[in-house]
């Protein structure tokens, strides 16, 4: 269980492509060890902040949106990542399986 987020809370997380019907939020990998994870925020100004600092394709459209942390959770493990809490310099806050959740 998350010590900062409850089911009930709005996080803010990078979708790409967030007007076509393949919108998909954006992981990223952390190579040290092999785990895929979802960038989640607590307040968009620090997913603004870390924006740039996000690996994924610029060429597309990508977004900065509030989703419900239960849906996060539910889309998280259904596709295998895991998610990561970040502040707006990339600092990781919480790592949560979103199985336990």
């Amino acid at each position: 269980m998350s010590k900062l987020v409850s089911k009930e809370s709005w996080v803010w997380v990078v979708i790409q492509n967030p007007d076509g019907r393949d919108a998909q939020m954006v992981g990223q990998h952390e190579e040290e060890n092999d785990i895929a994870f979802i960038p989640t925020f607590l307040e968009k100004d620090e997913a603004l902040k870390c924006y740039n600092l996000l690996t994924f394709d610029k060429t597309r459209k990508n977004e900065v949106q509030a989703v419900l942390y239960e849906e996060l959770c539910r889309d998280a493990s259904e596709n295998g990542f895991v998610i990561f809490i970040l502040d707006g310099s990339g600092e990781v806050l919480e790592k949560i399986d979103p199985v336990s959740e």
